[in-house]
């Protein structure tokens, strides 16, 4: 039972309706009829006055992140663009920071940068290739040896449109283990060191990209036909069924984690430059329109709620609410309809952990 309220919902409201309605489902007398409609009219009634009440503010900036001292929080693709914005806004907010990417010179000069700009600021760099997927698990196997535990993690680091279809060490298309399966594992690696955290949260940075394409099951690696653009709406597509699924997981294991998606609009980044290239046909257009889009520091508002806020609703998206979702004011970002499937959810989870050989924990471990 979709509407067009229901884009809007976290994945624990809407449960909560369709399962109410869902009672009702089997054929029953006419009258029933009537009390299932007065319970649905009812039920999203005050749901909506629910979520109202928890709709971001649409001004909120890096001056309302409340102060993370002594939380410790990583960031995948920290050395740029939106990465670089959230770890400089966490280090100013008192977090510990660990950034990540794979180039140790731009690591290093990101840390140097934020130092000299944040003053007092707890900032690292590790190196990782999210698409090779044993670099992944040697990071995991360094931050358990060394940290405490994990309060944040935030899958930011993301790859474009590459004109050319690559693959991983692992074999899989580029852009999926990139943007994806790379974070699929990090979290994964990562969860018992989160769930030492008191009230940890996973942020998965998704693209509004996803109402252009979807996951297509039966060619996910796109080796019958690559379309550099469409495989990279399906990689962000699966980041946020990945981010509700992580969400109905977590609550159905006891793992502890709140797992919430955003996206950034469209930020002016790297991204196009190091993806299609700027004298592509759609690098030009890029930088025709550029002045009218997102900063990179606009671009990670969503981000930054979705990680510190307090009132951020586990299982939900925010990013801009402007034309098209390109710019604006924050709020609840609209959810396409393969990331309200739950079922297909379910199944690109399990089929992410057969291809990248992980599995996440069982109830009760």
């Amino acid at each position: 039972m979709i509407n067009s309220t229901d884009r809007y919902l976290p994945q624990s409201s809407r449960s909560q309706i369709n399962s109410e309605a869902g009672n009702f489902a089997h054929p029953v007398r006419s009258r029933w009829r009537h009390h299932l409609a007065a319970l649905v009219v009812l039920c999203a009634l005050t749901v909506g006055s629910a979520l109202a009440q928890n709709t971001p503010k649409p001004d909120w900036g890096t001056a309302d992140i409340p102060s993370q001292k002594d939380r410790i929080f990583l960031v995948t693709g920290g050395t740029s663009g939106m990465g670089f914005e959230d770890a400089k806004a966490l280090a100013a907010a008192g977090a510990q920071v660990i950034i990540t990417a794979r180039n140790l010179q731009r690591g290093q000069e990101a840390v140097k940068r934020i130092e000299e700009e944040v003053p007092d600021a707890k900032v690292q760099f590790e190196p990782v290739d999210l698409a090779d997927l044993s670099s992944v698990r040697a990071l995991s196997q360094r931050l358990a040896g060394s940290l405490p535990r994990i309060d944040g993690l935030i899958n930011n680091a993301a790859i474009m449109a590459p004109a050319e279809r690559g693959t991983s060490v692992d074999g899989l298309e580029m852009q999926f283990a990139t943007n994806y399966a790379g974070h699929f594992v990090l979290t994964a690696e990562l969860l018992p060191l989160l769930r030492k955290s008191d009230a940890p949260r996973v942020v998965t940075l998704s693209s509004v990209a996803v109402h252009r394409g979807g996951i297509n099951f039966d060619d996910l690696q796109s080796m019958q036909i690559y379309d550099p653009y469409a495989a990279y709406a399906q990689s962000k597509m699966a980041c946020l069924m990945f981010a509700f699924e992580l969400q109905r997981r977590s609550d159905a294991n006891g793992w502890g984690i709140q797992s919430v998606a955003a996206h950034p609009g469209i930020a002016v980044t790297e991204l196009v430059a190091r993806g299609p290239g700027l004298d592509s046909d759609s690098g030009r257009r890029w930088l025709a329109m550029r002045e009218h889009l997102q900063t990179a520091a606009q671009g990670a508002i969503p981000t930054l709620y979705a990680a510190t806020a307090p009132e951020a609703l586990a299982g939900a998206y925010y990013g801009p609410t402007g034309e098209q979702e390109i710019r604006g004011p924050l709020g609840l970002a609209t959810i396409p309809d393969q990331a309200l499937d739950n079922a297909a959810a379910a199944h690109l989870w399990n089929l992410t952990e057969k291809i990248t050989n992980t599995s996440f924990p069982v109830s009760g471990n």
